[in-house]
């Protein structure tokens, strides 16, 4: 995918990202922090949950790998913020190929290897009215 996004952004707000590689986890973040958000960076969907039930007010987005440590993975931690906090967008990744009917609604869902037009486009565009994107 070859966008011109830069009519996106930047973008505002806080968006947690949950990722258990370390590599792509900085990657994400960089990338993510790159186009204006404030970015909280999680190992764990629990953790990210412990802090967005203390800290949800500034959240605009989720962006969860699917196959993190812990009891809660990436589709369930999902599944639990849209439900609690209907406001917060959500993308999920995975490496594995995931039934598309277990993917939460309203969820953007980019299969990994993404692109860094594909996450930055997905971002802006949830986070910016007028700007419509495909979810599931």
């Amino acid at each position: 995918m070859n966008v011109n996004w830069e009519g996106l952004l930047p973008v505002q707000g806080e968006i947690i990202v949950v990722e258990d590689d370390p590599t792509l986890r900085m990657l994400m973040v960089d990338i993510v922090s790159e186009i204006g958000a404030t970015v909280r960076q999680f190992h764990s969907a629990d953790d990210a949950l412990t802090y967005l039930l203390q800290a949800h007010q500034n959240c605009r987005m989720v962006i969860a790998d699917h196959g993190v440590p812990g009891q809660i993975q990436g589709t369930e931690f999902i599944t639990m913020v849209k439900g609690r906090w209907p406001s917060i967008e959500a993308i999920l990744t995975s490496g594995y190929a995931l039934d598309l009917a277990t993917i939460p609604t309203g969820t953007v869902y980019l299969h990994k290897p993404w692109s860094l037009d594909e996450l930055v486009i997905s971002v802006a565009a949830l986070l910016q009215p007028g700007h419509p994107i495909t979810k599931t």
